[in-house]
């Protein structure tokens, strides 16, 4: 028989079951995680940042209501509302529309109505008022069915 190998002390038994994850170890203990300061963003429009957007917002080249939300601190539902407002201005223009994400961008010159039209027309007056009959072919031929069903309806 092999002689018996040395019995190590209790004290280096210890140390050594407690580095090699074995017998009773320390308990882990769970970090609370990253924690996330909470935004305290406004509910409601007051004056002044109203204002600050109204003037700042159209000359942002990539408006989505995520920015609009970072830059003034404002809740989602209001930067959308103000978007919205814009919009129908004509201070801004939509890109996307998306269901999940809407992006806009700042209206051009050749985005406005108004302008577009007295660019192109060079100041000249337009003539108002649709009067006198469609011309083409659809037309004709709904013109000469007319006809038709008169001459029958008449006999």
């Amino acid at each position: 028989m092999p002689a018996k190998a040395a019995q190590p002390k209790k004290k280096e038994k210890e140390a050594s079951a407690s580095s090699s994850g074995g017998g009773k170890a320390k308990k882990k203990k769970w970090s609370k995680g990253k924690v996330r300061d909470k935004l305290n963003n406004m509910v409601l429009f007051d004056k002044a940042t109203y204002d600050k957007c109204v003037k700042d917002m159209p000359q942002y080249k990539l408006i989505t209501p995520a920015i609009v939300c970072e830059r003034f601190k404002v809740r989602g539902s209001l930067a959308r509302q103000i978007i919205r407002e814009l919009v129908r201005r004509g201070l801004i223009r939509p890109v996307v529309k998306h269901s999940r994400q809407e992006i806009y961008t700042r209206a051009t010159k050749e985005d406005a109505p108004g302008e577009q039209e007295a660019g192109k027309e060079g100041g000249q007056e337009t003539k108002k008022g649709g009067g006198g009959e469609k011309k083409g072919k659809k037309a004709a031929a709904a013109a000469a069915a007319a006809a038709a069903a008169d001459e029958t309806t008449a006999e």
